[in-house]
């Protein structure tokens, strides 16, 4: 760690800034500078290839690599040389333009062009594009593959596990035994459909005007199909056009991208709470290292800090997720500058919510079950054959099943094997069915966990 990210503010920044590295190329202020010199040059392309507009032929194939060269090499360097125009107009999409103008002002024929740069655009044009690209590539990029990681390593131990049967806790007193690989195919099913859902969320996109009418469109060309030449522009781009807005992208897009991550992050939060109690009660054992510390005065300590990590940032997300996907919809008449300062955290929601990827999928990775610490909690609880019993004994016309075994099991100890047969030895039910409650044990009463353990990945 160097001193810069010793004094980093933010610990996105400084402390964990290897970790969310991956998100750098979309959410730094350089990304968001480079993708607004793309869409600028992007633009420039489209309309000087409208020769009723200009008056001219067509770009030729030399300007447009000579464009899409500016992008592609846009360096820091080049970022900051925006900044620095920025201080002078205290305009960061201006300052875009400008610099555009000043880096191809040697080149004849762009020159020739260059006010077709920003043509009838309002700054909101290019950044909603700006950032409709920056979450819709982070999303493929570097968000869903982490996602991916942690559903796969669950799918792999709901099956590794589904046959290890564990006694269940329902507002956490024993309960009817189900399998940790079933637990944990729970939480498969559920981001899955939450991945779908992620992975399905339209992110949308304008470039329609000061006021989203075409209005300076229509002036400088009547007669001309702005809103399709709209439409197919947006959509090159990889976003889904919006007809309808007002100066901004109307933002309900973002609200149900950054819904869908935080529904994400809660079914997370369950796991890794979950899985912490687990910990706690010793059904799993974590792997060590020889260096790690546990605790500064307790050398015994192994502790779930990934887990924690993970849950600590999850909630960060979510609070700033939240924030956005409420927010972001609102917006006085037709602009106001909340939303800018706004999106300008995007990156750090997400920064937090891959962090907490991480240290989940870290956490997962160091999990060893203890199938004899699950077998010796089952083996304290015969009480919870109490329900196959009592449902048995309705299935036959027994009177009062449930009351008597409530008479004979609720808030007693000492509930074992033996208790549990002499009750069901004087039962007037079918001799087979008798030997067969006869033979259940906890550790055998678990329904289809194991079977829908196991199809999690059919």
């Amino acid at each position: 760690m160097n001193i810069p990210t010793l004094l980093a503010l933010s610990p996105l920044d400084g402390r964990y800034q290897q970790k969310v590295t991956a998100l750098r190329p979309f959410f730094s202020e350089y990304a968001l500078i480079r993708k607004r010199v793309y869409v600028e040059i992007e633009w420039f392309k489209a309309v000087t290839g409208i020769p009723d507009l200009t008056g001219k032929a067509v770009l030729s194939d030399e300007a447009i690599a000579c464009l899409d060269a500016l992008y592609k090499n846009f360096s820091v360097n080049d970022a900051a040389a925006v900044k620095a125009i920025e201080a002078r107009t205290n305009h960061d999409v201006k300052a875009v333009e400008y610099w555009l103008k000043e880096q191809l002002a040697e080149h004849q024929e762009i020159a020739a062009l260059s006010e077709f740069f920003h043509f009838a655009c309002t700054s909101e044009d290019i950044n909603n594009l700006s950032h409709g690209r920056m979450l819709k590539l982070s999303r493929e990029q570097a968000m869903l593959p982490v996602l991916d990681d942690i559903i796969r390593k669950l799918a792999l131990m709901a099956e590794e596990l589904a046959d290890i049967p564990m006694l269940a806790r329902t507002h956490g007193q024993p309960a009817t035994p189900t399998t940790m690989g079933k637990e944990i195919a729970n939480f498969v099913y559920r981001l899955r459909q939450g991945r779908e859902r992620l992975a399905s969320t339209v992110v949308s996109g304008k470039i329609n005007g000061a006021v989203g009418n075409y209005n300076a469109h229509m002036v400088a060309l009547p007669g001309f199909d702005w809103e399709a030449f709209a439409r197919s522009f947006v959509e090159k781009l990889g976003l889904t056009f919006n007809p309808y807005t007002i100066q901004i992208e109307t933002h309900d897009g973002m609200a149900e991208l950054f819904d869908a991550y935080a529904r994400i992050n809660t079914i997370l939060l369950d796991l890794n709470r979950d899985i912490w109690g687990y910990v706690s009660l010793g059904y799993f054992r974590q792997k060590t290292k020889a260096d790690e510390v546990g605790s500064s005065t307790m050398p015994h300590k192994v502790n779930p800090i990934d887990f924690e990590n993970s849950e600590g940032n999850l909630g960060i997300a979510n609070a700033l997720l939240k924030h956005l996907s409420e927010k972001l919809p609102i917006s006085r008449w037709q602009r106001d500058l909340t939303d800018s300062t706004v999106l300008r955290n995007m990156g750090v929601a997400l920064g937090h919510t891959l962090l907490a990827y991480d240290s989940c999928l870290k956490g997962l990775g160091k999990l060893q079950i203890d199938a004899a610490r699950l077998a010796e909690d089952l083996d304290h609880a015969w009480e919870v054959l109490a329900e196959p019993i009592q449902t048995v004994m309705r299935r036959y016309g027994v009177l009062n099943p449930y009351e008597q075994l409530k008479a004979l099991t609720r808030g007693k100890t000492g509930i074992d094997h033996a208790t549990l047969q002499q009750f069901i030895a004087q039962l007037a039910i079918p001799s087979a069915e008798k030997e067969r409650l006869l033979q259940l044990s906890p550790s055998s009463y678990t329904g289809l966990a194991a079977y829908l353990a196991k199809n999690i990945n059919n």
